[in-house]
């Protein structure tokens, strides 16, 4: 019986650890508001005192490069129109703050309650920074190309970039050296 109350001491002590842990959340806006809601945000977390709670706010974007006029531009466009994504510590308290906001409609999740994207979605989506101690390999190392049009290709590192997080590997392609980059969420080390 003993025993039995410290499994469930400690299994409490872990679950309140991993509640005060950071995730990344996806929020649901109005279209055309996911800078606005953003903006909005920041704000409410700095009025608040919410710094400890709500650590960070994103709204994906990606270069597109459109003509007009024959003149070819490069301009910035939302990745996810309408979604707006979130790194905090889920409170209700905070649950409410968030969902107040002006322009955001709710959490994306069953009943408009958050559920954690998985760390896959988080790397998949640029949503943090990788840094060196979060790569697996180094320059030398034989590495596979994960996705993209060089898939299942082997190459090996021989830069890597962390301002522009990717990597210059060297493939054999049609009998010949070539060098190409890849960003970082696209390789992975081979162990051999």
């Amino acid at each position: 019986m003993e025993n039995m109350e410290n499994t469930q001491n400690t299994e409490n002590t872990v679950n309140e650890k991993d509640s005060q842990t950071p995730k990344w959340y996806v929020l649901q806006t109005l279209s055309g508001y996911e800078k606005m809601v953003q903006s909005n945000l920041f704000t409410m977390v700095e009025n608040n005192n919410l710094q400890d709670y709500i650590v960070d706010i994103v709204v994906p974007e990606e270069e597109e490069i459109v003509e007009k006029n024959g003149k070819k531009k490069v301009v910035m466009r939302r990745k996810y129109p309408c979604y707006v994504f979130i790194k905090m510590v889920y409170t209700k308290h905070v649950w409410y703050m968030v969902t107040q906001t002006r322009g955001v409609t709710c959490f994306c999740g069953p009943q408009g309650r958050p559920v954690p994207i998985t760390d896959e979605e988080v790397k998949r989506n640029k949503l943090e920074v990788i840094t060196e101690a979060d790569i697996e390999f180094k320059v030398g190392d034989k590495v596979e190309v994960l996705a993209g049009a060089l898939k299942d290709f082997v190459g090996e590192v021989k830069e890597i970039n962390f301002d522009t997080q990717k990597v210059k590997i060297i493939v054999s392609m049609l009998g010949r050296e070539t060098p190409v980059d890849i960003e970082f969420i696209n390789i992975k080390k081979i162990n051999a």
